[in-house]
């Protein structure tokens, strides 16, 4: 792996856990950006450090490294987090597929994919009842629940996170080398000005109606979001 020294200074400290294996410092990290601990989040902190192990990467946020995540659950943000791969850099790649997978891979499309061992996966309920348990009414069901519930709740997977990351890889994912069809790095567009709200909007997200310009919500056109459903078209 090229040495830290060389590589992009802002992600020095996390370059350096990856490359000893320092899990739980990567797992901290990655609880900062994810708003609490819990084992999707340790799932995707271990896999992907594996990933940018085996292909010898670093990432200097430039997509030289792209990720392609198939959820929007929590183990998305360990893999950004780890991988250096984000929305914000257009190097974080979602497909709606709604498995708890990813795909780290080079520009070349040279790649690896995890898959999250569906084996694996379904024993957790068994592993950690009280746990499950409180996220299934509290969380899943929406039932009311105390303060005192909800702290348990999240001391219990705050645990469960740092156990499950010491869980060996060859039992938590299922790896396969992948080829990946890359997509072109990042495209720039102007920005113009709508006609009536008067905001900036890239060019390929306007519409013309009329003899005006009209960004999509001036215009009424559909617009694609990211949510907790997937992606939706409002």
């Amino acid at each position: 792996m090229v040495t830290t020294e060389a590589g992009n200074p802002l992600r020095r400290e996390i370059e350096v856990m990856i490359r000893e294996g320092d899990l739980r410092g990567l797992l901290f990290q990655a609880g900062a950006l994810h708003g609490h601990f819990c084992n999707y989040l340790a799932y995707g902190v271990k896999g992907a450090a594996a990933a940018v192990r085996e292909l010898d990467v670093q990432n200097t946020g430039m997509e030289e490294v792209v990720a392609i995540v198939e959820t929007n659950n929590c183990l998305s943000d360990g893999v950004q987090l780890v991988s250096g791969c984000t929305f914000g850099n257009n190097a974080l790649i979602y497909k709606d597929l709604g498995k708890t997978a990813f795909t780290l891979a080079k520009r070349s499309g040279e790649g690896v994919r995890y898959v999250l061992n569906p084996d694996f996966e379904s024993s957790r309920q068994a592993a950690y009842p009280q746990a499950y348990d409180l996220w299934d009414r509290l969380v899943a069901q929406k039932q009311a629940g105390t303060p005192e519930e909800f702290q348990r709740m999240m001391g219990l997977f705050h645990q469960m996170a740092l156990q499950e990351i010491e869980v060996p890889l060859e039992d938590m994912f299922v790896v396969e080398e992948h080829r990946v069809p890359m997509p072109p790095s990042s495209v720039m567009f102007s920005s113009l000005r709508c006609a009536k709200c008067r905001e900036n909007v890239t060019e390929n997200r306007t519409r013309r109606v009329g003899e005006e310009l009209l960004c999509l919500s001036c215009a009424e056109d559909h617009v694609c979001t990211v949510d907790s459903r997937g992606i939706s078209v409002d």
